[in-house]
């Protein structure tokens, strides 16, 4: 095994570490759109970092535009893009989401930058796929929202059967995906395990059964980080979550858990410790280094990897993400 597989290994299985992994991820809007452009996207920015593995971040919204949901970009690389089309405006329309075969169309192409990015690293880095819950892919079919909740609330039934479709499909992608020679998923809820959206007995309908669906596919893989995203959110109540390795969320944020809260929570690593917010606004990258130092006092620096509480802005200052490495060494010191 390569220096970066060992370091990674060693902090999921809660052993000695040199230090702990790093590594950060964002989007390249401008770039993202194919298939080339997204692998040279990745790959150039986990080697400008040296990052001890790689969070593919996928097209901002391939996991839907199979389906018909079409987005516009502007070209701007810290631009998202904005829906053009999506396929469900009533509720009436959730029964057209049918399972998709995985190796066609946006998901195949994803599957081909997969097996590139592979090819590419030689073996040196882990790398994981994203690949998002289904209650947060029919999220992304509708307006808003606001929307998918008044149908879930209204009309259960209908949305069940579209979830059941989701499932099936991301079940076959995420086989799929470790074919292409991915370590693993990054399984990202978005905003759906908060409490700001559901009930716990809601997200008990509605997104964990089917969240373990999709995770009972990827269950011989050896690095998947289950990622619980926004305030609020219900990381107690998916903690215990099977084959997942690490567990990754906004452990700054004051309504979640803090990382030494999580340990009580689960024997799982830690994956975090940076906020966004300060890697994307600090002046300085003081800030930066202060995060990364107090991650490893409460963490003792084992089970634990350094990374962000979530996806980056592409806006974010080189010298910050240098502060993160710099800060992680001199913590050993």
């Amino acid at each position: 095994m390569s220096e970066k597989r060992d370091r990674v290994a060693a902090a999921v299985a809660g052993r000695e570490v040199d230090r702990p992994p790093i590594s950060t991820w964002r989007h390249f809007y401008d770039v993202e759109m194919t298939g080339n452009g997204l692998v040279e996207a990745m790959l150039a920015f986990h080697r400008a970092y040296d990052w001890d593995f790689m969070k593919v971040n996928p097209r901002a919204q391939y996991h839907v535009e199979d389906w018909g949901a079409t987005f516009t970009y502007t070209g701007e690389p810290a631009t998202a893009p904005t829906a053009a089309s999506l396929p469900v405006a009533a509720v009436e329309d959730w029964g057209r989401i049918r399972p998709l075969s995985p190796t066609h169309g946006v998901l195949g192409e994803h599957l081909r930058a997969l097996q590139a990015i592979k090819r590419e690293l030689k073996g040196e880095a882990p790398f994981v796929m994203t690949v998002f819950n289904p209650i947060s892919v029919a999220g992304r079919l509708v307006q808003s929202e606001d929307v998918l909740l008044g149908h879930l609330r209204q009309r259960p039934q209908v949305v069940h059967v579209a979830l059941e479709a989701i499932t099936e499909t991301f079940r076959g992608y995420v086989a799929e995906c470790l074919n292409a020679g991915a370590d693993g998923i990054f399984f990202a809820t978005t905003s759906w395990a908060s409490h700001d959206l559901l009930t716990d007995q809601e997200y008990q309908e509605f997104g964990r059964p089917y969240d373990l669906r999709v995770l009972e596919a990827a269950r011989d893989a050896g690095f998947n980080i289950l990622h619980v995203c926004r305030s609020n959110n219900m990381l107690a109540s998916l903690a215990d979550y099977p084959h997942v390795h690490a567990i990754n969320w906004d452990d700054r944020d004051a309504t979640n858990p803090t990382l030494s809260d999580a340990r009580a929570l689960t024997g799982r690593a830690l994956l975090g410790g940076v906020s966004t917010d300060v890697l994307r606004r600090s002046a300085t990258p003081d800030a930066v280094a202060q995060q990364v130092r107090d991650a490893i006092r409460q963490t003792g620096g084992r089970g634990f990897m350094l990374g962000p509480s979530c996806s980056i802005s592409p806006r974010c200052p080189e010298a910050n993400l240098r502060a993160m490495r710099e800060a992680l060494l001199a913590s050993l010191t």
